[in-house]
């Protein structure tokens, strides 16, 4: 029975004939309706559930970590910043721009008649009228361009969190093993397959633990997310390799991840295979694969997908390319950090184990560029007692993904968000 039509008639948006999946994002508010988006979101309830069943039953506790902060975990910058300050009655004014007037354009033909005299009495003005708008500039920190956030809600710049692992570390050093799953939002111009700028993150910490205890923990997860997809997703993963828009041998590509141990070899190893394979193989990247560089996603994949045909480990990268609060290597060179790197995605987890010394974390966030006043509290973890500890975050729509063989990450979230993009 026909319990309800459209009104008046109305065009329905999605009709029965074959919508690009980019036609459908635009339409978001109802293509749930689809059979595409109801198994993508059937699998993501599932990894959800799987998620929590798997920390629950080996005995994390989930701790709920803010959403607004004042803190910058990755150190990157690239945050969304939240204020109560936007009517004009808020606003600083800005003496500069109030006060600077702009030398008068020459009109055609007149800059060549002008004389040296006139030349450097403007030149002058130009000079006096930048010391000016030095002069005008607020020294406080608190004050960025026309905004004092002294006078904001939390009377300092605030942010949308762009990761819960500094405040989950907290408790990991008082409850042992811990994690976190929530959103988190990067304000990143991108426009790639595999970047959304507000999506959710699986961030356990476990205390007592050095870099091997984090990898083994995140082969284990993932792997059970896998097994728990083919046992309890089955029809919908049998749906996504018959559809246009899946992979072809998903479920075979999935056990493979079961059968088989991570590879596990260290960032210098990796790069000799990347190198060996464009001088011998005759392999063409965009990128040269050389020491030092943050491996893009042909690298990563190229290892995972041609090399070793199953996720690879990549462990021990260089300082430069990692985040300061991840433990030095003796080397002095590297840090004890990890990637996994999964066919078709390439990284799916970034992980750590976690520098605990306290005068050594406080010289990498200086090299870092980041004041360790800023972050004090993250600093009196250290400075009260503390123990080895390690930890690792996973896009959880990079799962989704995964599990799917979809292509595109904008697919396996209800309400994609991208630059340029925030509708419904």
């Amino acid at each position: 029975n026909v319990e309800g039509t459209a009104v008046g008639g109305a065009y329905y948006p999605i009709p029965k004939k074959n919508l690009t999946l980019e036609q459908l994002r635009s339409q978001a508010h109802l293509r749930a309706r689809t059979r595409l988006h109801a198994a993508a979101m059937r699998v993501r309830h599932a990894m959800a559930y799987a998620t929590h069943k798997f920390f629950h039953d080996h005995g994390f506790l989930y701790i709920h970590t803010p959403i607004l902060t004042c803190a910058d975990c990755e150190g990157a910058g690239e945050q969304f910043g939240v204020t109560t300050l936007l009517g004009a009655d808020h606003l600083k004014p800005d003496v500069s721009l109030a006060t600077h007037q702009p030398p008068e354009a020459p009109v055609e033909g007149e800059v060549k008649k002008m004389s040296n005299k006139e030349k450097k009495r403007l030149a002058k003005k130009e000079q006096a009228s930048k010391k000016e708008e030095e002069s005008n500039k607020p020294t406080e920190e608190k004050v960025i361009g026309a905004v004092d956030y002294g006078n904001d809600f939390f009377g300092k710049r605030a942010n949308l969190t762009v990761s819960g692992q500094l405040n989950v570390e907290t408790h990991a050093c008082a409850l042992s093993d811990v994690y976190t799953f929530g959103p988190t939002f990067r304000a990143e111009n991108s426009h790639t397959a595999r970047h959304l700028s507000e999506f959710w993150m699986i961030e356990p910490e476990i205390a007592f633990a050095n870099l091997t205890d984090d990898i083994n923990l995140a082969e284990d997860y993932l792997k059970y997310c896998v097994e728990y997809a083919l046992a309890m997703c089955s029809d919908d993963l049998e749906f996504f390799e018959g559809t246009p828009f899946g992979e072809v041998g998903l479920r075979d590509r999935l056990r493979n991840v079961l059968d088989n141990p991570f590879k596990r070899l260290t960032y210098t190893e990796a790069i000799v295979v990347l190198q060996k394979a464009v001088e011998e193989d005759g392999v063409v990247f965009e990128e040269k694969p050389v020491w030092g560089i943050d491996l893009p996603s042909e690298h990563e994949r190229y290892l995972c997908e041609k090399v070793y045909k199953m996720p690879v480990v990549l462990t021990d990268y260089p300082k430069e390319i990692k985040a300061f609060y991840m433990k030095l290597n003796p080397d002095g060179k590297t840090v004890a950090a990890a990637d996994i790197l999964v066919p078709k995605i390439g990284e799916i987890i970034g992980g750590s184990q976690r520098e605990h010394d306290l005068e050594t974390l406080k010289q990498r966030c200086i090299e870092s560029g980041l004041d360790p006043k800023a972050i004090w509290w993250y600093l009196d973890l250290r400075k009260y007692g503390t123990v080895p500890h390690a930890g690792f975050g996973l896009g959880f729509e990079r799962l989704i993904l995964f599990i799917t063989g979809l292509d595109n990450i904008r697919d396996v979230i209800p309400f994609p968000r991208w630059a340029g993009n925030a509708e419904f």
